[in-house]
């Protein structure tokens, strides 16, 4: 009797992980190996040049495969992401990649994914590491190393003014896994110079616009500041136009840097503007199917497909710019 309770049990357990789809609470969703696939791409916004560059690496690598794309633009909204996520559930597509927004609110549309039998792909952007995990809730994290981004941006920082600085930090948005690593990274680095102060810190959300309204204020605000550490290049051009406008020269008066490695950032180092930029890599679309390929093939899949990243400034700027986005 009591050999029959626990059987009863242990199979009522069992059909609870199970769920949609027929996927464990701790089974990946697996991927069948076929010719063409019905795949999603949840974009997170398209307000500025990386992620155009991100979403034309992703079509176009879909169109040379001949797969069908399904790609959503959450406008910058992590709710909306959500949506695309289950509307991308709802039409069935066999791979979900996804950009989240923020590390904590897309853990649902991760989740819902993983329930419903279809594999996820993060890129560019992690979820939270105590709430899901590559390899058990989502195949794998495609995308640079953030905190060595802001690490590499210090120290290129901290070289050219010999390790004394007054510092506005141009955040990017706020709780997602670039501008929490991008920070993490800078500040670790430049504990070990005391002369390097963060003197303000503010939220640009990655936007040109935005981060030159929050340089117009934050310079205003501290108008002894020596450098800007931008989380990325759009912001570090609005912080330009913030310095002209208030009579600063960039890269003279106050020292920039920042992250991304796109076109205008490259030509203000040209001009002189910038310091350096940390380049991390939109052209996602080929080590991305190239992974979901391998994924359906069986192979173990590392849970940080990292991707490498160069470093430009004065030195290599003009014979690089030709191959920026």
């Amino acid at each position: 009797m009591l050999r029959r309770t626990f059987l009863a049990l242990a199979t009522g357990v069992a059909a609870l992980g199970l769920g949609l789809g027929g996927v464990s609470a701790q089974e990946l969703p697996k991927l069948k190996q076929k010719d063409k696939y019905k795949v999603g791409f949840a974009q997170t916004e398209s307000n500025n040049p990386w992620r155009i560059a991100q979403t034309e690496s992703m079509k176009a690598e879909a169109a040379k495969l001949g797969h069908q794309l399904v790609y959503t633009d959450a406008a910058g909204s992590a709710a909306k992401q959500v949506a695309d996520v289950n509307s991308m559930i709802a039409q069935g597509v066999d791979l979900i990649f996804l950009a989240p927004r923020e590390e904590k609110p897309l853990i649902p549309a991760v989740m819902a994914a993983k329930k419903a039998g279809i594999p996820v792909i993060l890129l560019d952007r992690n979820v939270d590491q105590s709430l899901a995990k590559a390899g058990r809730d989502y195949v794998t994290f495609i995308g640079s190393d953030f905190v060595e981004e802001g690490k590499r941006a210090a120290e290129a920082l901290t070289k050219a003014v010999d390790g004394n600085a007054k510092i506005i930090q141009l955040e990017g948005t706020t709780g997602s896994s670039p501008a929490n690593d991008r920070r993490k990274g800078f500040e670790d680095y430049i504990k070990a110079h005391p002369g390097m102060k963060i003197i303000a810190s503010q939220s640009g959300d990655f936007a040109r616009d935005k981060g030159r309204q929050v340089a117009e204020t934050l310079l205003q605000a501290h108008p002894d500041a020596t450098a800007i550490y931008a989380h990325n290049d759009e912001m570090a051009i609005g912080a330009i136009a913030a310095l002209e406008a208030a009579g600063k020269k960039p890269g003279k008066d106050v020292i920039v840097v920042s992250v991304d490695g796109t076109r205008d950032a490259l030509q203000a180092i040209i001009d002189g503007k910038m310091l350096a930029t940390v380049e991390c890599n939109p052209k996602f679309g080929p080590k991305a199917f190239e992974t979901m390929a391998r994924y359906a093939k069986g192979e173990q899949i590392e849970p940080w497909v990292v991707n490498t990243d160069r470093f430009f400034d004065k030195s290599n700027a003009a014979q690089l710019i030709a191959d920026a986005y």
